[in-house]
């Protein structure tokens, strides 16, 4: 008598594949409804899950107020750096300014100066765009042969994000820049004062007042209120592209167009800081 064929390799018939299909679906199904606990209720801010843990490095400094914060660049995925995760570096402290009373001054070689809100200021013409901020101290330990143990602890001082605002030639050019004036120098609301002297064709080129991070306002840690407006000056030391403060864009409450002797001046005094002038 012969053996009956293996059933795996008898012809599928129509009415078998649909019998089971059937029964895969079924088994799906089965699957799916056996979850039964409900999801958590919905949030009006979204956070991320409980099971992610990066956060950003800092140790108390000796000075209050003073200090940086490292970037988890090990943890970061893509190129854009999460705004709550972003690096920091202050000198007085996380500025807490009442944005119904800042304003944003520009005022010196002018020919009308002007005095802005945020809700003013946002009525120029804006533009988006992705710049990375390094501080200057930023792998200052493994220059000095003592590296840290991972990416954040050498490298953490840089980050990357969307800046959105108001590129300052269009304020400038609002207010009617004078002849002879050759540099700008913006100065920071915060309780240090920072300020920084910027050449005007470089102020003219591509610096962004900026008031947007990552598609919303900027975080106190990066110069919130929403009617502050940091500087972000491409492209890359943070010291250069910060101008209200060292590491980290703040809210310039001026920005004086100056000759270029006095900005001369301020350089020099200003050198100690190792800043760019």
């Amino acid at each position: 008598m012969k053996k009956p064929p293996p059933t795996d390799k008898l012809p599928l018939s129509r009415r078998t594949f649909l019998s089971q299909g059937v029964a895969l679906a079924g088994g799906l199904v089965t699957v799916q409804s056996s979850a039964h606990e409900l999801g958590v209720p919905r949030r009006e801010y979204g956070e991320r899950a409980s099971t992610e843990k990066a956060v950003r490095y800092f140790k108390p400094g000796p000075i209050p107020g003073t200090g940086a914060s490292r970037t988890p660049l090990q943890h970061q995925l893509g190129i854009i750096t999460p705004s709550a995760l972003h690096f920091e570096r202050h000198h007085s402290g996380v500025p807490q300014i009442d944005p119904a009373r800042h304003t944003l001054m520009i005022h010196g070689l002018v020919e009308r100066p002007l005095r802005l809100t945020l809700a003013q200021l946002k009525r120029f013409p804006s533009t988006s765009r992705i710049h990375f901020l390094e501080c200057a101290g930023n792998t200052g330990m493994d220059h000095l042969g003592n590296p840290g143990q991972n990416a954040q602890i050498s490298h953490g001082l840089v980050s990357c994000a969307e800046w959105t605002g108001v590129p300052l030639k269009l304020l400038l050019e609002e207010a009617g820049i004078k002849p002879g004036a050759g540099w700008v120098l913006a100065e920071g609301a915060d309780a240090s004062r920072m300020n920084r002297s910027i050449p005007l064709a470089k102020a003219l080129d591509d610096v962004l007042v900026a008031y947007g991070q990552n598609g919303e306002a900027l975080r106190p840690e990066q110069g919130y209120p929403e009617d502050s407006a940091p500087m972000t000056i491409p492209p890359t030391i943070a010291q250069a592209t910060s101008t209200a403060s060292q590491c980290q864009p703040k809210q310039p409450r001026s920005c004086s167009p100056i000759r270029p002797s006095r900005a001369r001046r301020r350089g020099k005094r200003n050198r100690r800081s190792v800043r760019p002038h």
